[in-house]
């Protein structure tokens, strides 16, 4: 396998027709270090079905679940009157 010239995306959305060549396109990228991120999406455009799986590095969930832990650390949780009615 060719070593990336350039740095990984974080996300990737891959589509095409439902064919080997996708699903090689989708073992490729486990290959390189993505994993699966959501369900995989099916449509027909009248002569072939289309697919598209999202791809993520781990590393990207693990950084935006940090973001979020942070946010909500960082949250004035003393003024609860501003969360009133929120569940």
């Amino acid at each position: 396998m060719p070593e990336p010239t350039e740095e990984k995306l974080s996300y990737r959305l891959i589509t095409g027709p439902d064919t080997r060549d996708f699903c090689e396109r989708i073992s490729n990228a486990l290959a390189e270090g993505y994993v699966l991120h959501g369900s995989p999406a099916a449509t027909f455009n009248g002569t072939e079905v289309i697919v598209a799986q999202a791809v993520v590095l781990p590393a990207a969930i693990a950084s935006a679940d940090a973001a979020v832990a942070n946010a909500v650390d960082e949250l004035d949780v003393e003024d609860e009157e501003a969360f009133e009615g929120h569940a």
